[in-house]
């Protein structure tokens, strides 16, 4: 199913993305985290980057709460995002094309009103050649 790598194709092919260097994946637009990698943190041990686990932002309680029990596969929480609007979704488990919606809908509930006009009007993405080069804006 989905990686890592599927993940990053993905947010680079959105407008306006940067890519901020970290041990995982972690993607913005307009300085606001849409998709990154899953921080696990276990008590009495460091905290460990998963990229096998994608925290998504889904903008609110109702759609957490929607994705977690219709989806329980995909998508888990842990008390440490209790109120927050975000879920972690098992990369493994997803295919490209849901996750290519996710992500997607994680970047326009993120992106100002001003930049989400340019997925509609087909912008150039932040990183046309996909290369892995971080992109500038």
């Amino acid at each position: 199913m989905a990686d890592a790598d599927d993940v990053r194709h993905l947010a680079l092919a959105l407008p306006h993305v940067v890519e901020i260097d970290s041990q995982g994946f972690d993607f913005r637009v307009a300085d606001k985290g849409f998709v990154w990698s899953y921080p696990e943190r276990r008590p009495g041990t460091p905290r460990r980057i998963r990229t096998d686990v994608a925290v998504l932002y889904v903008g609110d309680e109702a759609e957490k709460q929607a994705l977690l029990l219709g989806e329980p596969e995909l998508f888990f929480t842990t008390p440490a995002y209790d109120g927050l609007p975000l879920v972690m979704l098992r990369l493994e488990r997803v295919s490209v094309d849901r996750l290519r919606e996710l992500v997607t809908d994680a970047w326009r509930m993120r992106a100002p009103d001003s930049l989400v006009g340019d997925l509609d009007d087909g912008v150039e993405p932040s990183n046309p050649d996909l290369s892995g080069a971080q992109p500038t804006c």
